[in-house]
């Protein structure tokens, strides 16, 4: 049958080293960092990610553009593989009419299972290259938690590195501290002179 001692590390002991009272503090240490800065990292990475990806989005909103066009090119006979599970999308040529009543032409991407006829709306930047649409306030989230979870997950990490150098120190000091102690009192229970 096994007795544990709750506490014994704070407690006043002849058998205590001065190791056992590091690593208390050590662990008391680890736990208020894990409750607090690991958090509290997680959620300025968070934020300032929020930040730069709302940025990024406005900046592309402001430099790209949508139009409704008209899917002109030929259409290939086989959709594209799906890959990760999201459909791929491919480069066909499309038709559209600005404002000013004048009709242009270019090729962009297009979602699978578009036929040559159909209307889709493509994006293009400043220059006229077809693009991605830029970042929705979803994609906007879920760049905001995905680091603010790798924030709070390294720092995790760096809490848990220390505590566990912290931790080997300790033991090789407490064995230092047995092997000088066993020194003093080996002569004594062997009745061997030292």
């Amino acid at each position: 049958m096994r007795t544990r001692v709750r506490g014994w590390r704070w407690r006043r002991n002849p058998l205590r080293r001065r190791s056992d009272v590091v690593e208390a503090w050590t662990v008391l240490a680890v736990a208020l960092l894990l409750l607090l800065v690991a958090p509290l990292a997680g959620a300025v990475v968070g934020w300032w990610a929020h930040d730069d990806a709302r940025a990024t989005a406005a900046e592309q909103r402001a430099e790209r553009h949508r139009v409704r066009a008209e899917v002109t090119g030929r259409v290939p006979d086989s959709p594209p593989a799906v890959q990760g599970g999201r459909e791929r999308s491919y480069r066909v040529t499309v038709r559209w009419t600005e404002a000013g009543g004048v009709t242009k032409t270019a090729t962009a991407r297009v979602p699978a299972g578009t036929d040559q006829g159909d209307k889709v709306d493509v994006w293009f930047d400043s220059r006229g290259r077809g693009v991605a649409p830029p970042p929705d306030e979803t994609a906007v989230w879920q760049h905001t938690l995905t680091m603010g979870a790798c924030g709070a997950g390294g720092a995790i990490a760096v809490i848990l590195l220390g505590h566990s150098l912290v931790r080997a120190a300790a033991n090789r000091h407490r064995l230092a501290e047995w092997e000088r102690d066993w020194a003093l009192t080996e002569p004594q229970w062997t009745r061997r002179r030292a």
